[in-house]
């Protein structure tokens, strides 16, 4: 597994236009933390910038010995509006960006049923340059839970399209996260990672289509009560999954940049790194 840093952890809390640091600060502390790609959103760069904003990005990107891991091209994918399955209506922009960032992975977003045959046609232009589009395990979506994720990746059914696993957002629907992990593994192109625990007294809920609204509250990375990604991170390798595995966690109130980045690093390295000696002794 390769590591990555999703720019989420320098957005404003509830606010995912825009990041707290210069993009080029925020890179140089991921690199020196052990990442070795950064997950890009719209608070960054979106398929709206001019060729040579998208050109800076990637020189602060190369600069610093980085990866794009994968690109959400736009705010409204980010939030998960009504306007998110726009991209699969218009992917030519969003393939594009990602050719211009170096990366293989876009994020998408189907709702309903009317959106297979425009996934099936962007999934295909993907494909024929070498890309992949990324539904996540998410609220909302066709793929809020595993059933549900693996009738939308059979309905589309082409090889440019595939799944990123998150397992906070299973669990808010309902699922075992390290029990999905072995159905989901062959469909996998991303696991994303972000820290939560259920709690109906939040002020925060997942507005979720099979259980209605789920209180959950974001917490730090080493919050007692959250889920552990050690297993997971196991298990994705035991799985054979050997793709990024994105810290996706959001700013916590009171937590700087900074010390985010560094909690981050510190928790996810180790396990990596163990799921390489996994892979190695696999392999042998």
């Amino acid at each position: 597994m390769r590591l990555a840093l999703s720019v989420r952890i320098a957005e404003q809390p509830r606010a995912k236009d825009r990041i707290a640091v210069p993009f080029a600060e925020l890179a140089r502390m991921a690199a020196g933390a052990g990442f070795e790609g950064l997950s890009l959103r719209a608070s960054v760069v979106s398929v709206h910038a001019p060729p040579e904003a998208v050109e800076a990005v990637r020189a602060v990107v190369e600069r610093e010995g980085l990866a794009v891991s994968m690109l959400t091209g736009d705010l409204p994918l980010a939030v998960n509006d009504a306007q998110a399955t726009r991209a699969i209506r218009g992917i030519g922009p969003y393939l594009d960006l990602a050719e211009m960032l170096g990366t293989k992975l876009i994020r998408v977003m189907l709702h309903g049923a009317d959106d297979l045959a425009p996934a099936r046609a962007a999934a295909e232009r993907a494909a024929a340059r070498g890309l992949t589009l990324c539904q996540q395990t998410h609220w909302g979506s066709l793929c809020e839970t595993v059933d549900g994720a693996l009738r939308t990746v059979s309905a589309v059914d082409r090889p440019g399209f595939r799944l990123t696993y998150e397992p906070a957002n299973l669990l808010a629907c309902g699922e075992d996260p390290e029990a999905a992990i072995a159905p989901l593994a062959p469909h996998l192109a991303n696991v994303y990672y972000q820290n939560l625990r259920l709690d109906p007294g939040s002020p925060t809920a997942f507005p979720t289509r099979c259980r209605g609204p789920v209180g959950v509250r974001f917490i730090a990375l080493d919050a007692a009560g959250g889920i552990d990604p050690a297993p997971l991170v196991a298990n994705l390798a035991a799985a054979g999954y050997d793709g990024w595995l994105t810290v996706h966690q959001p700013l916590i109130d009171g937590e700087s940049v900074a010390g985010a980045i560094a909690a981050a690093a510190r928790r996810f390295r180790p396990l990596v790194e163990a799921a390489g000696r996994l892979s190695l002794r696999a392999d042998s």
